[in-house]
Protein backbone atom coordinates (compact mmCIF):
# COMPACT_ATOMS: atom_id res chain seq x y z
CA UNK A 1 0.00 0.00 0.00
CA UNK A 2 1.17 3.20 -0.72
CA UNK A 3 2.37 5.64 1.91
CA UNK A 4 0.04 8.24 1.68
CA UNK A 5 -3.03 5.51 1.75
CA UNK A 6 -1.38 3.95 4.62
CA UNK A 7 -0.77 7.66 6.59
CA UNK A 8 -4.17 8.02 5.96
CA UNK A 9 -5.49 4.75 7.07
CA UNK A 10 -3.85 5.04 10.51
CA UNK A 11 -4.94 8.82 10.80
CA UNK A 12 -8.69 7.49 10.62
CA UNK A 13 -7.90 4.69 12.97
CA UNK A 14 -6.79 6.78 15.42
CA UNK A 15 -9.59 9.20 15.80
CA UNK A 16 -12.00 6.50 15.26
CA UNK A 17 -10.22 4.37 17.82
CA UNK A 18 -9.41 7.15 20.40
CA UNK A 19 -11.59 6.13 23.71
CA UNK A 20 -10.18 2.93 23.11
CA UNK A 21 -6.25 3.40 22.37
CA UNK A 22 -6.69 6.77 25.65
CA UNK A 23 -7.64 3.66 27.53
CA UNK A 24 -5.47 1.27 26.53
CA UNK A 25 -2.03 3.86 26.43
CA UNK A 26 -3.14 5.50 30.03
CA UNK A 27 -3.42 1.33 31.39
CA UNK A 28 0.84 1.18 30.10
CA UNK A 29 1.75 4.17 31.40
CA UNK A 30 0.46 3.37 34.88
CA UNK A 31 1.74 -0.39 35.00
CA UNK A 32 4.98 0.76 33.94
CA UNK A 33 4.68 3.39 36.96
CA UNK A 34 4.86 6.49 35.41
CA UNK A 35 5.58 8.83 37.64
CA UNK A 36 2.48 12.07 37.00
CA UNK A 37 -0.01 12.94 38.76
CA UNK A 38 -3.71 11.92 36.60
CA UNK A 39 -4.71 15.19 35.54
CA UNK A 40 -1.64 16.04 33.81
CA UNK A 41 -1.39 12.81 32.72
CA UNK A 42 -5.00 12.79 31.06
CA UNK A 43 -4.75 16.26 29.75
CA UNK A 44 -1.33 15.09 27.76
CA UNK A 45 -2.34 11.78 26.88
CA UNK A 46 -5.68 13.27 25.46
CA UNK A 47 -4.40 16.21 23.37
CA UNK A 48 -1.22 13.71 21.69
CA UNK A 49 -4.22 11.38 20.66
CA UNK A 50 -6.03 14.47 19.07
CA UNK A 51 -3.05 15.72 17.69
CA UNK A 52 -1.93 12.73 15.87
CA UNK A 53 -4.24 11.87 13.34
CA UNK A 54 -3.88 15.40 11.52
CA UNK A 55 -0.07 15.43 11.80
CA UNK A 56 0.26 11.94 10.16
CA UNK A 57 -2.62 12.61 7.19
CA UNK A 58 -0.82 15.99 6.30
CA UNK A 59 2.79 15.44 7.40
CA UNK A 60 3.34 11.38 6.76
CA UNK A 61 5.19 9.00 8.81
CA UNK A 62 8.39 9.78 7.23
CA UNK A 63 9.67 12.66 8.56
CA UNK A 64 8.55 14.38 12.10
CA UNK A 65 10.36 17.70 11.48
CA UNK A 66 7.91 18.87 9.30
CA UNK A 67 6.02 21.62 9.85
CA UNK A 68 2.66 19.64 9.70
CA UNK A 69 4.17 17.92 12.94
CA UNK A 70 4.63 21.21 15.20
CA UNK A 71 1.80 20.96 17.47
CA UNK A 72 2.99 17.44 18.22
CA UNK A 73 6.28 18.40 18.90
CA UNK A 74 5.46 21.48 20.84
CA UNK A 75 3.05 19.54 23.16
CA UNK A 76 5.84 17.11 23.79
CA UNK A 77 8.44 19.84 24.10
CA UNK A 78 5.83 21.39 26.90
CA UNK A 79 5.83 17.15 28.76
CA UNK A 80 9.87 17.15 28.51
CA UNK A 81 10.23 20.70 30.07
CA UNK A 82 7.65 19.92 32.62
CA UNK A 83 9.53 16.49 33.75
CA UNK A 84 13.08 17.70 33.66
CA UNK A 85 11.88 20.27 35.87
CA UNK A 86 9.90 17.73 38.44
CA UNK A 87 13.10 15.73 38.08
CA UNK A 88 12.03 12.56 36.04
CA UNK A 89 14.73 10.49 34.34
CA UNK A 90 15.04 10.32 30.18
CA UNK A 91 14.24 7.27 30.23
CA UNK A 92 10.42 7.55 32.39
CA UNK A 93 10.14 10.76 30.16
CA UNK A 94 10.70 8.82 27.14
CA UNK A 95 8.57 6.45 28.29
CA UNK A 96 5.03 8.68 27.55
CA UNK A 97 6.20 8.44 23.96
CA UNK A 98 7.31 4.80 23.70
CA UNK A 99 4.42 3.30 25.64
CA UNK A 100 1.50 4.49 22.90
CA UNK A 101 3.37 1.55 20.54
CA UNK A 102 1.85 -1.33 22.26
CA UNK A 103 -1.43 0.20 22.36
CA UNK A 104 -1.47 1.00 18.31
CA UNK A 105 0.42 -2.25 17.59
CA UNK A 106 -2.74 -3.86 19.07
CA UNK A 107 -5.15 -1.98 17.37
CA UNK A 108 -3.53 -2.24 14.19
CA UNK A 109 -3.34 -6.47 14.66
CA UNK A 110 -7.13 -6.21 15.80
CA UNK A 111 -8.44 -3.75 12.72
CA UNK A 112 -6.04 -5.34 9.87
CA UNK A 113 -5.45 -9.03 10.57
CA UNK A 114 -6.80 -9.99 7.46
CA UNK A 115 -4.43 -7.82 5.64
CA UNK A 116 -1.06 -9.03 6.71
CA UNK A 117 0.60 -6.68 3.60
CA UNK A 118 -1.17 -3.67 5.18
CA UNK A 119 -0.77 -4.70 9.14
CA UNK A 120 2.98 -4.80 7.86
CA UNK A 121 3.03 -1.37 6.34
CA UNK A 122 0.64 0.54 8.89
CA UNK A 123 3.28 -1.28 12.32
CA UNK A 124 6.35 0.19 10.38
CA UNK A 125 4.91 3.92 10.01
CA UNK A 126 3.26 3.80 13.50
CA UNK A 127 6.88 2.34 15.27
CA UNK A 128 9.35 5.25 12.52
CA UNK A 129 6.63 8.09 13.98
CA UNK A 130 6.94 7.22 17.96
CA UNK A 131 10.94 6.16 17.56
CA UNK A 132 11.14 9.88 15.93
CA UNK A 133 9.28 11.76 18.85
CA UNK A 134 10.64 9.68 21.19
CA UNK A 135 14.19 10.36 20.52
CA UNK A 136 12.47 14.46 20.08
CA UNK A 137 11.39 14.08 23.37
CA UNK A 138 14.48 13.18 24.66
CA UNK A 139 16.37 15.60 22.83
CA UNK A 140 14.47 17.98 24.58
CA UNK A 141 14.51 16.55 27.89
CA UNK A 142 18.27 17.27 28.17
CA UNK A 143 18.29 21.05 26.70
CA UNK A 144 15.95 21.57 29.20
CA UNK A 145 17.82 19.79 31.94
CA UNK A 146 20.99 21.41 30.79
CA UNK A 147 19.25 25.11 30.95
CA UNK A 148 18.05 24.00 34.82
CA UNK A 149 22.01 22.74 35.60
CA UNK A 150 23.68 26.35 34.08
CA UNK A 151 21.25 28.50 35.64
CA UNK A 152 21.24 26.39 39.30
CA UNK A 153 25.29 27.18 39.23
CA UNK A 154 24.96 30.31 38.33
CA UNK A 155 22.02 31.04 41.19
CA UNK A 156 24.77 29.12 43.57
CA UNK A 157 27.93 31.21 42.20
CA UNK A 158 26.04 34.49 43.29
CA UNK A 159 24.80 32.70 46.36
CA UNK A 160 28.24 31.74 47.21
CA UNK A 161 30.09 35.36 46.46
CA UNK A 162 27.60 37.69 48.95
CA UNK A 163 28.83 41.09 49.58
CA UNK A 164 27.91 42.54 52.75
CA UNK A 165 28.01 46.32 53.77
CA UNK A 166 30.20 46.40 57.12
CA UNK A 167 29.77 49.97 57.59
CA UNK A 168 28.64 53.00 56.39
CA UNK A 169 30.89 53.26 53.23
CA UNK A 170 32.45 50.07 53.63
CA UNK A 171 31.67 46.41 52.18
CA UNK A 172 32.87 43.10 53.15
CA UNK A 173 33.60 40.29 49.87
CA UNK A 174 34.22 37.15 51.63
CA UNK A 175 35.19 34.15 49.01
CA UNK A 176 35.23 30.42 50.08
CA UNK A 177 36.19 27.73 47.13
CA UNK A 178 37.79 27.96 44.50
CA UNK A 179 37.89 30.94 42.66
CA UNK A 180 37.73 29.94 38.06
CA UNK A 181 36.86 32.31 34.93
CA UNK A 182 33.21 31.55 35.28
CA UNK A 183 33.40 32.61 39.45
CA UNK A 184 35.43 35.52 39.37
CA UNK A 185 33.19 37.12 36.57
CA UNK A 186 30.11 36.92 39.02
CA UNK A 187 32.62 37.89 41.99
CA UNK A 188 33.22 41.64 39.67
CA UNK A 189 29.75 41.77 38.98
CA UNK A 190 28.61 41.65 42.71
CA UNK A 191 30.89 43.92 44.04
CA UNK A 192 30.55 46.25 41.10
CA UNK A 193 27.25 46.28 41.61
CA UNK A 194 26.96 46.78 45.13
CA UNK A 195 29.10 49.64 45.15
CA UNK A 196 26.88 51.48 42.34
CA UNK A 197 24.08 50.72 44.98
CA UNK A 198 26.06 51.86 48.23
CA UNK A 199 28.28 53.93 46.62
CA UNK A 200 30.88 52.42 48.89
CA UNK A 201 34.72 53.74 48.86
CA UNK A 202 36.11 50.70 50.26
CA UNK A 203 35.97 46.91 49.68
CA UNK A 204 37.52 44.36 51.65
CA UNK A 205 38.22 41.26 49.65
CA UNK A 206 38.49 38.15 52.06
CA UNK A 207 40.37 35.16 50.97
CA UNK A 208 40.63 33.14 54.06
CA UNK A 209 38.32 30.53 52.79
CA UNK A 210 40.32 30.31 49.10
CA UNK A 211 42.11 26.88 49.22
CA UNK A 212 44.75 27.91 47.06
CA UNK A 213 45.82 31.03 44.95
CA UNK A 214 47.59 30.78 41.58
CA UNK A 215 48.39 32.97 39.13
CA UNK A 216 45.06 32.75 37.77
CA UNK A 217 43.50 32.98 41.23
CA UNK A 218 45.80 36.50 41.44
CA UNK A 219 45.06 37.47 38.13
CA UNK A 220 41.24 37.25 38.42
CA UNK A 221 41.91 39.16 42.05
CA UNK A 222 43.86 42.31 40.17
CA UNK A 223 41.16 42.71 37.51
CA UNK A 224 38.22 43.04 40.35
CA UNK A 225 40.61 45.36 42.14
CA UNK A 226 41.03 47.39 39.04
CA UNK A 227 37.16 47.27 38.06
CA UNK A 228 36.49 48.54 41.73
CA UNK A 229 38.98 51.59 41.29
CA UNK A 230 37.50 52.62 38.20
CA UNK A 231 34.49 52.98 40.20
CA UNK A 232 35.93 55.12 42.65
CA UNK A 233 36.76 52.33 45.30
CA UNK A 234 39.49 51.33 47.04
CA UNK A 235 40.26 47.36 47.67
CA UNK A 236 42.06 45.66 50.51
CA UNK A 237 42.70 42.09 50.73
CA UNK A 238 42.03 40.09 54.02
CA UNK A 239 42.84 36.32 54.58
CA UNK A 240 46.98 36.40 53.54
CA UNK A 241 47.77 33.48 55.28
CA UNK A 242 51.72 32.64 55.33
CA UNK A 243 51.44 29.81 52.57
CA UNK A 244 49.17 32.34 50.21
CA UNK A 245 52.03 35.10 51.26
CA UNK A 246 54.60 33.02 49.88
CA UNK A 247 53.07 31.40 47.34
CA UNK A 248 52.07 34.95 45.57
CA UNK A 249 56.11 35.93 46.09
CA UNK A 250 56.77 32.64 44.07
CA UNK A 251 54.43 33.55 41.39
CA UNK A 252 55.45 37.38 41.08
CA UNK A 253 52.61 38.87 41.65
CA UNK A 254 53.02 42.52 42.48
CA UNK A 255 50.74 43.89 45.20
CA UNK A 256 52.46 46.79 46.23
CA UNK A 257 49.83 49.27 45.73
CA UNK A 258 47.09 46.96 47.42
CA UNK A 259 46.92 47.03 51.06
CA UNK A 260 47.16 43.16 52.06
CA UNK A 261 45.78 42.40 55.79
CA UNK A 262 46.31 38.91 57.79
CA UNK A 263 42.77 38.86 59.13
CA UNK A 264 39.10 40.44 58.35
CA UNK A 265 39.18 42.39 61.26
CA UNK A 266 42.78 43.93 60.71
CA UNK A 267 41.03 45.13 57.67
CA UNK A 268 38.19 46.38 58.66
CA UNK A 269 40.34 48.53 61.14
CA UNK A 270 42.41 50.36 57.73
CA UNK A 271 38.91 50.38 56.39
CA UNK A 272 37.64 52.42 59.19
CA UNK A 273 40.94 54.53 59.41
CA UNK A 274 40.09 55.44 55.81
CA UNK A 275 37.07 56.60 55.93
CA UNK A 276 37.39 58.97 59.02
CA UNK A 277 35.67 56.31 61.33
CA UNK A 278 36.56 54.91 64.70
CA UNK A 279 35.84 52.17 67.07
CA UNK A 280 36.07 52.48 70.86
CA UNK A 281 35.66 49.85 74.16
CA UNK A 282 33.25 51.15 76.61
CA UNK A 283 34.69 51.27 80.17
Amino acid sequence: MAANNIAQRLSNLITQKESELLASWTAELTGKSFRSDEATMQRHTRQLLALLPAAIATGGTDDTSQRQWDDVRNLLGEVSSQRAKQGSSPNETATFVFSLKQSLFALLRSELQSEPAELADASWAVSSVLDQLGLYTLEVFQKSRDQIIVRQQHELMELSTPVVKLWQDILALPLIGTLDSARSQVVMESLLEKIVETGAAIAIIDITGVPTVDTLVAQHLMKTIAAARLMGADCIISGIRPQIAQTIVHLGVNLEDVVTKATLADAFVVALSRVGATISRQA
